[in-house]
Parts: structure tokens; sequence; C-alpha cells
């Protein structure tokens, strides 16, 4: 609540990103939010780039990963690069930080048009998931090119899920989180996720047609609701948030079955 209330402040005073140069394309945005947690007083570890969490705090189990997106562009989905989007890693909560950006300003720099923070669980709640890169050889005319399977994994924004959340300020957490000082935050909505019936178990790729394949399997957790909570600033008299209709989105089936589509909540 903290660090969402410091972001927030900041963007009512009109705190500005900075951008180093023209070739800081990806870190301008993570070094504001580093700037607001710092303002709350809690300490985070200093670490590489890179690291997952982006902020890690010393005092919290909690860590913060920020996706920047620039505006006109891409919103709806962002890359979650060798690792998938969660709610705890290494026993801490992972909360999400997306803020949108002019993507041509005009000058170094540029304000915060909106942002939300959400908790993962709004993203994936699977977290029983350990991602793995992995290789092998064999490839190529000579049978001595490596090929390397490094996983990709695309996610929907909060901006994909939920209307309500253009020019605002937005915290999402899960419904039994407790928020220490909550009479600081006015609710906005509640959001609703429902697990998946079936879900990707395995894929498979052939070389000869450039096809990839997936297996689907009986989701474990099929049908459970989760519940999620949508606050503003008490003093932000901003409307609701809620969730879109359910996404259409394409799926693989296999090869006895016709072209379908799957709705995804």
């Amino acid at each position: 609540m903290d660090v969402f209330l410091s972001c927030y402040e900041a963007m009512q005073r009109g705190e500005l990103i900075h951008r180093r140069n023209r070739r800081d394309k990806e870190f301008h945005f993570q070094d504001w939010v580093g700037r607001r947690i710092t303002e709350t007083g809690f300490a985070w570890e200093v670490t590489k780039r890179n690291k997952y969490p982006d902020y890690i705090m010393t005092d919290h189990p909690e860590g913060y990963e920020v996706k920047g997106l620039e505006t006109p562009g891409r919103e709806l989905s962002f890359d979650c690069n060798s690792q998938l989007a969660t709610g705890m890693h290494e026993g801490r909560s992972v909360y999400y930080v997306f803020g949108r950006y002019p993507k041509k300003p005009a000058a170094d720099r540029f304000p915060v048009l909106d942002l939300v923070i959400c908790h993962g669980d709004f993203l994936n709640a699977h977290r029983d998931y350990a991602h793995k890169n992995d290789s092998f050889r064999d490839f190529g005319s000579y049978g001595d090119i490596m090929v390397r399977d490094r996983k990709m994994y695309v996610a929907p924004t909060p901006y994909a899920l939920a209307d309500g959340l253009t020019s605002q300020c937005t915290l999402i957490t899960p419904v039994e989180e407790a928020l220490d000082g909550v009479d600081h935050l006015r609710q906005v909505g509640r959001l609703t996720r429902i697990d998946a019936d079936r879900i990707a178990a395995k894929y498979s790729f052939d070389f000869r047609d450039n096809t990839l394949r997936t297996e689907l399997t009986d989701n474990p957790t099929a049908g459970t609701v989760r519940d999620f909570i949508a606050y503003r600033e008490a003093g932000d008299s901003a409307g609701d948030v809620v969730m879109k209709p359910a996404r259409r989105l394409p799926r693989q089936l296999p090869l006895d079955e016709t072209t379908d589509e799957l709705s995804h909540p």
C-alpha cells in the first residue's frame, strides 16, 4: 500500500520519468519506480539488472517486477523473459508495476500517464511450475548444431483484463490480502478470474514442416474462483474498475479434433 501511495503522490505532483539517453528504452521507468520505493523508507536489495523481481524488499517478504508500456503501442500483453508471471517467487509475494508513458516524447523527461500495481496471482496463480531452459545437438547438415529451447512467456497485462485503468492509478490485490492502513484507500471494484478447465502440459516442434503442437491436460485447479479487489487512493474520485468480457483465444487441438476456440476468463 505504501509503495502504491508513493507512486500515486508522485504522479499527482508531476514527478517525471528521466530517460538518460535515447537508447535507454527499458530502465527509465524502472528507475522511477525505484525512487518511489525509496521514498517509502523501506529498504530493498541492490541487485544486478534483469534480476527477478526487479526490486526485492529486505524488511518484508515482497518483491516488485516493473513493466513499462509505451503508448500508443503494445499494452495488452507483455513478455516474461524466462520467468513465468507468478504471485510468489522464492517465498516472496510478487507485485507487478505497470506504467504507461508516451512512446515518442519530445524530451528526455516525460510523465507517467497511468499506473497499475497488481499482485502476480491476477496474471497467473499457479506456483508449482519450475522454469528451465534446455538444449540439444544433432541439428543441421553435419549434425553438430545446437538448438536452445529458451522459453518466452507472453502474459496479459491488467489493461487486457479490466476496464477503468486508463489515465488512473490503481492497486489490485487478492481479496484475502490484509492491508495495513486500508483507510487510505478506496475500493473501486471486485475482480474475479476463474481457472481454465484445460491447460497446456506439453509442446513439440517439427523441423520438417515448422509446426508447433501442444498437448492439453485437465487443469488440477479447474473452476477455482479467484477474487481480487481494485483500490484507489481514498481521495481519488475516479470511477470503478470492472473485468472485461472473457477473451476468446485460439488454441491448438489434437489431430483428431477440429479447429475451435476456447474462452479464457
